[in-house]
This record gives C-alpha cells, structure tokens and sequence, in this order.
C-alpha cells in the first residue's frame, strides 16, 4: 500500500524559499511517479510538477517552471520540492501524490490529475508580507 506524507509548508515572505518533501513508501519505484499539486481557496487542483523515479526526468507547469525545482533521494523514499521566488499567488495547500504507470517509458511522467490514485494530507503555504 502507498503512503505518502509532506512537510515543509509555512509562512513566508515573497520572494522568499521554502522546500517541501514527501515521504514515500510502500511502492515499486519503476511503476511509479511523483507529482506535486496545489490547490488554492475557490480554485481547482492544479498540477505542478512530476517526477520519475527510475530516471528523474521532470515535468513542470508553466507557471512554476524556472522556479521551482523537483528532485527525489531514491535512499530515502523521498521527493523534493524546491520553491524560489514565491509569490502571493503561490499561496495554497500542496499535496504529492502517486501515479501508477504500466506500458509507458520509464521517463514518463504527467501532471494531469487524472490517474493519481494515492494522495498525502496536504501542507500549507502561505506567502505573504
């Protein structure tokens, strides 16, 4: 069974960092892909960012791309999300989340939410002066 759990969230200035991390557990990693989402007040999920386990590659939305940065410590089950540059429009809930992948290239990865079977609690950020 997957599992998965974040950290990291917070207040901070804009223009300021934060790294969120999500822990997971429970999963073959070749079969597997690790996205970041957010959601803010009255808006829908949003996708940001995808990783691959077996082979790093990365997908970001247009609207993180060059700021954040996604990246996973296959030792400690663990994937990263870098944030620079925060803005206020950054703030929101973000959750990472599982993607179970078969017959795809192991570089595959997708920041649609559909296919997202398993989802972590969710972490607060706020950006704010």
């Amino acid at each position: 069974q997957v599992q998965l759990v974040e950290s990291g969230g917070g207040l901070v200035q804009p223009g300021g960092s934060l790294r969120l991390s999500c822990a997971a557990s429970g999963f073959i990693k070749d079969y597997y892909r690790i996205g970041w989402f957010r959601q803010a007040p009255g808006k829908e999920r949003e996708g940001i960012s995808c990783i691959s386990y077996s082979t790093g590659s990365t997908v970001y939305a247009d609207s993180v791309k060059g700021r954040f940065t996604i990246s996973r410590d296959n030792a400690k089950n663990t994937v990263y999300l870098q944030m620079n540059s925060l803005k206020p429009e950054d703030t929101a809930v973000y959750y990472c989340a599982a993607l179970p992948v078969i017959n795809k290239p192991l570089d595959y990865c997708s920041i649609a939410t559909m296919g997202y079977d398993t989802w972590g609690q969710g972490t607060q950020v706020t950006v704010s002066s």
